[in-house]
């Protein structure tokens, strides 16, 4: 991956329906190398898709929830259990297991707060697997960031 994949990827993240033609015109490329590029990032799975970024507060999502969620045992039945029932719940954008007191973080969607507690009694109240749950409510986000930091990565990068 060379300073031009890299300025390609950076472009993508900001727009990603960008014509191939005025791509390759930022990049002082003709249309037919810049395509094969995108293709090879795509191919290799640098890029793994595309997607259009929505407003969460115009759609009545008001309220984010991060939950600490801890297992009732740490074995692989039970992460298995639970991971495959959290990707059914569309309101959960994200799962990750973390290590210290908690197994996983959760980053939870709702329109309000009494949704959300709904949302937790009707779903992980349910899963037997689960121990305990400890949520915490954002108040206010400043920002959030989809993009990646490729410029800073430059050097780290080597995927072809």
């Amino acid at each position: 991956m060379d300073s031009k994949d890299l300025h390609i990827l950076s472009i993508l993240q900001k727009n990603g329906r960008i014509p191939i033609s005025e791509l390759a015109i930022k990049l002082n490329m003709s249309d037919t190398p810049c395509l094969r590029r995108v293709k090879k990032l795509e191919n290799s799975g640098v890029i793994s898709g595309y997607s259009a970024n929505l407003s969460a507060d115009s759609l009545g999502f008001n309220a984010i929830v991060y939950v600490f969620v801890r297992l009732t045992e740490n074995s692989n039945d039970n992460a298995d259990m639970f991971e495959g029932a959290v990707k059914d719940f569309p309101e959960v954008l994200e799962c990750s297991v973390i290590s210290g007191s908690h197994d996983y973080l959760l980053k939870i969607i709702s329109n309000d707060l009494l949704s959300y507690e709904s949302f937790i009694k009707q779903s992980f109240g349910n899963l037997r697997c689960v121990s305990s749950i400890e949520s915490t409510v954002v108040l206010k986000q400043t920002f959030s960031r989809q993009q990646l930091p490729l410029i800073k990565t430059e050097k780290k990068m080597s995927f072809f």
